[in-house]
């Protein structure tokens, strides 16, 4: 491609950006040569909109990586902490019985319904404030969380923590694409932050088992909070900022060039989704609360609302949320699908593994979390690995491999015995587990941010975490639903006996390999024209 040479990309107007001099001009990206038209407007990234690879050392690009990727992993080791320590804090803060998963919950709860709106912000005020803001709160909110005396305070805190990380989730994306240009260092970097969500999460379920048998589930909080310290004094350090941020923050700008009712509609309809999930989680039953129905019954209702309004704002060559005219993107659609299936699937899978080895099998937190450290290794390779395959390997053929291997996990848990030893069938089942995840993590933030223009990588940032986290909570609520009512139908008297249980953990497994299944023939067909992505151009 010649210097001043540009490709179509099908985005809408509504995604058009200002054409820079052709002199000026570095390169530009397609995401679906075949895809088709959604209109006629080009996307240009040039050289001044993003910090060259060649004006950043080695040691700034790994302060850099390590900086966005250490706060992502840090808090996902929260979240595999509290899978473990539940238990422990529940009789230790004296938390009812029905709102015993609230603390993992409503963290996902507030982060999915704010992540769009965060992401949309940080476009206006800059990545790189947002991320400090977001830092700065989630050590605060963390440390108040090792110090809460009642089960309520732990969720107030839990609540304001996911609020704090949707600052950094989005900003975190902004800052890999505007530090690195399409290329090998992009593709490592969005490979540490993929790897940084899977394997904080396993590391905090070994690291959560110890602390609770040995000094108690605090410390957690209050090592994480030490940490994230470290990372916010390393972010003011070592984090660029923007070169695109030359225009002023005025309050005309965020009134005007963020989608308020778009981001409004979706992260209402999204919460209410989300907390009606969450309920069920804990209890079937809950679906058929009066209260639930309402807001399910609203939620879904918004939704048409939300189609009609960014289709509006799209008509007018206005800021919209997300336009419609992206999901006519083959490569687009498909993506998200397989990130909404791969999050469901590698959440659940964890959290009835966990389930298995502590209420099946009856093993201490020590036992259970060393059960689950190949998949920590395993996650870390898979992210090294990805990040420098994609631009060699085809997208789509690294995809569907992966979701094939991942799919033998939940198939070896729906056929294990729980009598038989951990390394028969739990074991490779432990290790293929976060394959698919890490890989698509990696993948996806590559076609999603090169859909959205330069200008608004926050809010493609926001677009896939929100699918990773709504993911999580329909994949949770569905597998609960499964196991509960399977059980509660078992033919053993005692409900709560390991036998009645692995009646309904086994039924989650089929669903789950059921789900994978799905998506081979997702990423089969869906990205069979994708190629190969994070190629640099010249």
């Amino acid at each position: 491609m010649s210097q001043t040479s540009i490709e179509l990309l099908p985005v809408s107007p509504a995604l058009r950006t200002v054409l820079i001099r052709p002199e000026s001009v570095k390169s530009a990206v397609l995401v679906d040569r075949n895809a088709p038209p959604l209109n006629e407007a080009v996307q240009i990234v040039s050289e001044s909109s993003i910090l060259r690879e060649n004006d950043l050392s080695k040691t700034r690009a790994t302060i850099i990586i390590a900086t966005v990727a250490s706060m992502t992993l840090m808090n996902s080791m929260l979240s595999g902490m509290l899978t473990v320590a539940l238990p422990r804090i529940a009789k230790d803060l004296a938390l009812k019985e029905n709102l015993l998963l609230w603390p993992a919950s409503v963290y996902a709860l507030t982060c999915g319904c704010t992540l769009l709106l965060s992401g949309s912000v940080a476009d206006v005020i800059g990545s790189r404030p947002m991320y400090l803001v977001g830092c700065a709160f989630l050590t605060i909110f963390t440390l108040a969380c090792g110090l809460a005396k009642t089960g309520i305070q732990l969720i107030i805190f839990r609540a304001f923590s996911g609020i704090a990380i949707s600052f950094c989730l989005p900003s975190a994306v902004s800052i890999i694409t505007n530090a690195f240009s399409t290329g090998q260092r992009r593709n490592i970097a969005f490979a540490c932050l993929g790897a940084a969500q899977p394997v904080g999460f396993s590391l905090g379920l070994v690291v959560g088992g110890v602390l609770v048998d040995l000094i108690g589930w605090r410390y957690g909080y209050y090592i994480v909070s030490i940490a994230n310290v470290v990372i916010f004094g390393m972010a003011i350090w070592g984090l660029p900022k923007n070169p695109r941020d030359v225009v002023p923050v005025t309050w005309k700008r965020l009134v005007y060039d963020i989608d308020w009712i778009g981001a409004i509609l979706a992260s209402s309809s999204l919460g209410m989704l989300s907390y009606v999930f969450a309920a069920v989680t804990a209890s079937a039953s809950k679906l058929r609360d009066s209260t639930n129905i309402a807001l399910l019954c609203v939620a879904i209702a918004l939704l048409p609302g939300f189609v009609l309004w960014v289709g509006r704002q799209e008509r007018l060559g206005r800021p919209a949320i997300i336009p419609n005219s992206l999901w006519r993107n083959t490569v687009f659609t498909c993506i998200c699908i397989a990130v909404f299936f791969s999050w469901a699937v590698f959440n659940a899978m964890q959290y009835f593994m966990t389930l298995f080895f502590q209420e099946v099998q009856e093993l201490s937190g020590i036992q259970t979390s060393l059960r689950f450290l190949p998949m920590v290794f395993s996650g870390a390779i898979t992210n090294v690995a990805t990040g420098l395959l994609v631009p060699t390997v085809s997208a789509n053929l690294l995809v569907f491999s992966t979701v094939a291997l991942t799919s033998l996990s939940p198939m070896l848990m729906a056929l294990v015995n729980s009598h038989w030893s951990y390394w028969y069938m739990a074991f490779p089942a432990v290790l293929l587990t976060p394959i698919c995840a890490d890989t698509l993590f990696t993948v996806s933030n590559l076609v999603i941010t090169s859909v959205f223009p330069s200008r608004t990588q926050g809010l493609a940032g926001g677009v896939f975490n929100t699918l990773a986290q709504i993911g999580t909570s329909v994949g949770l609520a569905v597998t609960a639903i499964i196991a509960s009512s399977i059980t509660a139908r078992s033919e053993y008297q005692d409900k709560l006996s390991p036998e009645a249980l692995m009646k309904g953990y086994r039924a989650t497994f089929w669903t789950c390999t059921a789900a994978m299944f799905m998506m081979l023939g997702v990423s089969g067909w869906g990205l069979r024209r994708i190629g190969k992505v994070g190629l640099k151009r010249d």
